[in-house]
């Protein structure tokens, strides 16, 4: 994809991310007179298409060979990237980290087709705070399958909170299409 294309998917989705000010409560517990809303935006086709297409684009040079994430907010965007991907000639299968084990059947903690070793994974996120839940994911998918290389985490929005220091302690970078200054 040509770099005009991909400034103006970028353009589109800024327009469509839902940012709201106020007093919000953030999944890290801290607090915050911004929010954004990452799950309403990924359910807005068009703004879930544009996040997915650039995804794709910004995971390229990490070459994975996999593209996952914590549910919930990472579920959207996985699906739309595995799909998308297929039409690309470098299909990507996806997997969803479970924020608890499977409480019947196998127990497991991913879903999707089995993590196998040396295969190179991208997470996803949709919103980065301090990094808190995504760190948690990578220690999942580490455990699940201790041979996985995780290439790199891939964001919608980073809040410039600390996500980007917390993945950093564990060698991995974090890309993201936004950073809170972007939509101020």
């Amino acid at each position: 994809m040509e770099k005009t294309d991909l400034e103006t998917l970028r353009e589109k989705l800024k327009r469509r991310i839902d940012f709201l000010r106020g007093d919000f409560t953030l999944a890290s517990g801290g607090k915050s007179d911004f929010y954004v809303n990452g799950k309403t935006t990924t359910l807005r086709p068009d703004a879930l298409n544009h996040a997915a297409r650039i995804l794709i684009e910004m995971m390229r040079p990490v070459r994975p060979d996999r593209v996952g994430g914590l549910t919930l907010g990472a579920d959207a965007l996985i699906g739309a990237i595995t799909a998308l991907s297929f039409e690309t000639g470098s299909p990507l299968e996806g997997f969803i980290v479970r924020k608890e084990p499977k409480g019947h059947g196998t127990g497991q903690w991913i879903e999707g087709p089995e993590l196998l070793p040396g295969q190179r994974a991208a997470v996803v996120e949709d919103v980065v705070t301090t990094g808190g839940s995504v760190v948690r994911a990578i220690e999942r998918m580490r455990e699940s399958q201790p041979g996985i290389v995780v290439a790199g985490v891939f964001a919608m929005v980073d809040r410039l909170d600390g996500g980007e220091a917390a993945l950093a302690k564990l060698g991995i970078p974090l890309a993201s299409i936004f950073t809170k200054n972007d939509l101020f």
